[in-house]
């Protein structure tokens, strides 16, 4: 029996401890803006994209323009 009112007294602490950090998130204003965090993982994740080295023209697995014209114009003859 013990046991078990230990065991309710520890869920209660949990819960008013979970209950005051979530006003103190509130009131410090953490909640504010919510959206913006996933358009600013959103916009990085393009600015890699955008930023990140081209591959050279003379690299392994990639053609010239003129390599891919002259592969166009043989498939078409």
């Amino acid at each position: 029996m013990e046991l078990t009112w230990l065991a309710i007294i520890a869920s209660l602490c949990m819960g008013i401890g979970a209950v005051l950090v979530f006003v103190f998130a509130v009131k410090k204003d953490y909640f504010r803006n919510l959206e913006d965090a996933k358009y600013q993982v959103f916009w990085s994740d393009l600015e890699e994209l955008v930023d990140s080295p081209k591959k050279k023209p003379g690299a392994p697995g990639q053609k010239d323009k003129e390599e891919k014209d002259e592969d166009s114009d043989e498939t078409r003859n």
